[in-house]
């Protein structure tokens, strides 16, 4: 990890809002780094289980706002918007708090979100006198945890000078997309292909299947073949021995970012068939109650589909 002595002086007390798989894993790196840490969770639970050495849990979301940055790991734009804008949040915090001495927090958020709405408030941040970027996160809470994930860093190149520690303790390969909702704008293109690479991997080995062929040898034929990808070493596995538990990405979080996909692209007139198709398998997920366990369960989706005879 490089960082820069002047900056890194500069932050050495990180908050993190959102305590759930994405959150745990920034705890985890950021611990690592030697950053004292303030966790918030609306879950109880999640802040108890948060605490340990270097770690505290916040009574409150105001609480943060006397950090030196604050991670947001959230489910979506709402609730970003609201850690930062609503009741409790960092700006109606810092405002009660009156101390000039003590400037606002910079603002990371590595939730994936709304593009145009993170574009809006950033805007808002920086008339705020708030510094923030996004850096949305390519990769699992298992990758994340263990340095092997990618950041899509955007903002003003100042406040990402700022981050820099903490982007550093993250992830060591980012990509810098320029300014605000641009970071959201490649991570929903990236979601749509790593998506779709996975139903292809799930409906491939659910093909085998019922040709007859056994899941996890087929799997490793996959991968030693031209069809191979990433998203078979990370969730081959669990789909071959139907095994979905401790999730790392969850079928809501995915469920979730098609639909800004497909929003975002409807808005511009583009039609995404195989983006529908397989938001139709999440919701299915969905419908079996499935949410919270890991996307890797689009598997069982496809094999619940049967031809009409």
């Amino acid at each position: 990890m490089s960082i820069d002595p002047m900056s890194a002086a500069k932050i050495s007390r990180i908050g993190i809002a959102g305590l759930g798989l994405m959150g745990q894993a920034c705890a985890d790196r950021l611990g690592q780094a030697g950053f004292d840490l303030v966790g918030f969770d609306v879950d109880p639970a999640r802040c108890r289980a948060f605490r340990g050495p270097g770690r505290e849990a916040a009574a409150s979301l105001a609480a943060l706002v006397a950090c030196d940055a604050v991670v947001l790991a959230v489910f979506d734009t709402a609730q970003v918007e609201a850690v930062i804008e609503g009741d409790g949040g960092l700006l109606v915090a810092g405002r009660v708090a009156g101390d000039a001495a003590q400037p606002l927090p910079l603002v990371l958020c590595i939730s994936t979100c709304d593009p145009d709405r993170i574009a809006a408030l950033a805007t808002r941040c920086a008339a705020a006198g708030l510094p923030f970027v996004e850096m949305p996160i390519s990769g699992t809470s298992r990758t994340l945890a263990a340095g092997d994930a990618m950041g899509l860093v955007a903002g003003h190149e100042a406040d990402v000078a700022q981050a820099q520690p903490v982007l550093d303790a993250l992830c060591g390969h980012r990509h810098f997309l320029g300014s605000a909702g641009n970071a959201g704008r490649a991570k929903l293109a990236v979601n749509l292909v790593l998506g779709l690479n996975r139903a292809a991997m799930a409906e491939g080995l659910v093909l085998a299947e019922q040709l007859g062929l056994a899941a996890e040898p087929f799997l490793k034929v996959l991968q030693d073949s031209a069809a191979s990808s990433r998203v078979m070493s990370v969730k081959g596995q669990m789909m071959a021995r139907r095994h979905f538990d401790p999730p790392q990405s969850k079928v809501a979080q995915s469920l979730k970012d098609f639909h800004l996909i497909i929003d975002q692209a409807a808005a511009r007139g583009q039609a995404l068939p195989f983006a529908q198709t397989y938001a139709a398998m999440m919701s299915d997920c969905l419908a079996h109650g499935d949410a919270e366990r890991d996307n890797a369960l689009i598997v069982e989706a496809i094999a619940r589909q049967r031809v009409s005879r």
